[in-house]
């Protein structure tokens, strides 16, 4: 358990991002505008920041330590494969969300659709994203917060929701999406020192002995792989991923096109380039500097904890239905000295409530500006509007608090999550590119992947309940399947179906200018001469995608000890991304 140095730190990291939420709150000039997008004023490091804190969630070390623990390193590759939908949206999509001007990523659907479909289309998916979607991520975060703090300090459920719930109340819910941000800034900073600290300390206690000693471990040894092993690995963790699932699947933070909370910092940016530089960050950050810490300390809980018997041992009053591979986590932080640990949780609580701020103002943001105000008062004051988004922010992070109580698994959560998307990500792309996407397009695919996922899981029995009825063993069938039949009713129902109206795709070309040449015959006004070409789009998006690979591939082989090749593509990755840094970005000027 905790000690009374850990407290302090804790009270303090609490009191700090407090103190700077408050400040922040200030600062908000009262308009819609300033609580979700701050004013669209800010700069790309500090939106960037941003994005890579909301994703550092608390069950992201815990998601991590389960699927290296279960089936080994390479799993990763669900999520590092996501990649390079993060780099298409950065230089093809990012500035063109910014130059949209609208408020949320929903409302696009009316600058892009037209008639009945859109005005539907923007009621179902404020109401999907902002009470289903984003409320189903907290009870995800919420779940592993509960599996940390009640092996760490004893907590029980309901505790450490009231625990996150009410400080992010207090900043979040006053201050917008600016005490969001700048909150997120000095947790991530917290999150990555401690998540470093720690691993250099676990790696040195003496069951492990250093580097030289996990990695001569049986059991490690197994698990270590960063590419699959197995036929069966080989084509679920990592050749499905690679070919299929980062353009076919919508999950938060890698929308195909970009989208979420993604598409709100970009907006809130100052500028285009602002933008673009925000989601680079971004990414960088989130696939190259930050997974080998959690993989580390994963590896180390298989020879601390073995078994999930030895953790049960070793915590016999973890809360009756919680106990599963990701527990080991918190586990391992719990050898921590006094001090170091109150620092480690500190972070992980930090990055807890990092999360629910984000998710928590992005789901206001739908219920305010694209249900309420769009569809019951469309006269809304700003005030109104203000005081709406706050009463909403209340409501949906009840529910998600309240529908964390019922899962068990953040490994299942991820899956359900990847399945509702299955399917989804190639319409979000094509509607950019492809004129003849309309809103029954959308709506489909929507409807179909929610349907079809069900269909498609595994009904063998797991080992955690399951609430929604929905058992998912993740196999390329229950992957592939939910891809095929809604690519197919979504291709189906946009032939059968009438395509926009030429004015509304006139306004949407004049205003976004969206790549390809399809687009030329509702083109009004000439393009401007500064807009990169698609090819030159797609260079860079090759080049950022490969030199991130190269630095997170090439940091995992050197820390294997396996220089050659390791070195060489950690050196060739930084080389690759430097530049790409650099690098000015056009603005467009209308």
């Amino acid at each position: 358990m905790i000690e009374g140095l850990d407290w302090i730190v804790i009270a303090a990291s609490l009191a700090i991002s407090l103190g700077i939420g408050w400040w922040a709150a200030k600062k908000n000039s009262g308009t819609s505008e300033s609580f979700f997008l701050a004013g669209r004023s800010m700069p790309w490091w500090l939106l960037g920041v941003s994005m890579v804190a909301t994703t550092f969630a608390a069950d992201t070390p815990t998601l991590i330590t389960d699927w290296v623990r279960t089936d080994g390193v390479s799993k990763n590759w669900l999520w590092w494969s996501l990649v390079f939908s993060g780099m298409l949206t950065t230089y093809v999509f990012a500035r063109r969300w910014r130059r949209s001007g609208v408020m949320t990523d929903v409302e696009f659907y009316e600058l892009r659709y037209s008639g009945t479909g859109g005005r539907i289309l923007r009621a179902y998916r404020a109401l999907y994203l902002g009470l289903f979607f984003n409320v189903f991520i907290i009870a995800v975060v919420s779940l592993a917060a509960i599996k940390i703090l009640g092996v760490l300090m004893g907590l029980d459920a309901w505790q450490t929701i009231l625990l996150g719930a009410g400080v992010t109340m207090l900043y979040s819910v006053a201050g917008g999406l600016r005490s969001v941000l700048l909150v997120d800034f000095f947790q991530f900073g917290l999150a990555m020192a401690g998540s470093v600290a720690a691993t250099v300390y676990i790696l040195n206690m003496d069951s492990i002995g250093g580097l030289d000693g996990l990695f001569a471990n049986e059991a490690v040894q197994a698990k270590m792989s960063i590419v699959p092993t197995g036929d069966s690995s080989w084509v679920s963790f990592f050749i499905i991923p690679i070919a299929l699932m980062w353009w076919t699947n919508y999950y938060p933070g890698a929308e195909p096109g970009g989208g979420g909370y993604i598409a709100q910092r970009s907006l809130a940016a100052r500028n285009e380039e602002h933008a673009t530089k925000a989601n680079l960050l971004f990414n960088v950050a989130h696939y190259a500097l930050r997974p080998w810490p959690w993989i580390l300390i994963a590896l180390a809980s298989l020879v601390v904890f073995p078994t999930l018997e030895s953790i049960d041992q070793a915590f016999p009053d973890l809360e009756e239905g919680k106990l599963g591979h990701d527990v080991a986590y918190p586990a391992m932080i719990a050898q921590l000295p006094a001090g170091l640990k109150g620092v480690v949780l500190a972070s992980l609580i930090a990055a807890y409530i990092s999360t629910l701020s984000t998710q928590v103002n992005l789901a206001s943001s739908y219920l305010t500006n694209d249900f309420w105000k769009r569809f019951c008062n469309p006269k809304a004051s700003e005030r109104e509007q203000v005081f709406v988004g706050r009463v909403s922010s209340v409501l949906v992070l009840a529910l998600g608090s309240l529908v964390a109580l019922a899962f068990t698994n953040a490994a299942q959560m991820f899956d359900v999550l990847l399945m509702v998307g299955a399917g989804t990500g190639l319409v979000y792309l094509l509607r950019w590119v492809w004129w003849r996407v309309n809103a029954w397009s959308e709506i489909a695919a929507s409807l179909t992947a929610i349907v079809s996922s069900y269909l498609f899981t595994s009904k063998s029995t797991l080992p955690f309940a399951d609430p929604f009825g929905w058992s998912v063993a993740m196999g390329p069938w229950n992957y592939v399947g939910p891809v095929i039949l809604t690519t197919f009713v979504w291709l189906a129902v946009t032939f059968l179906t009438e395509p926009e109206e030429p004015g509304i795709l006139t306004r949407f070309v004049n205003q976004t200018s969206p790549p390809g040449r399809g687009w030329d015959r509702f083109r009004t006004k000439a393009c401007d001469p500064s807009e990169p070409s698609m090819g030159r789009d797609l260079i860079k998006v090759f080049f950022g995608s490969a030199g991130i690979i190269a630095v997170l591939v090439g940091t995992g082989l050197t820390l294997y000890g396996v220089v050659l090749p390791g070195i060489p593509l950690l050196l060739s990755g930084i080389c690759i991304l430097v530049p790409l840094f650099r690098s000015p970005v056009d603005n467009h000027q209308g």
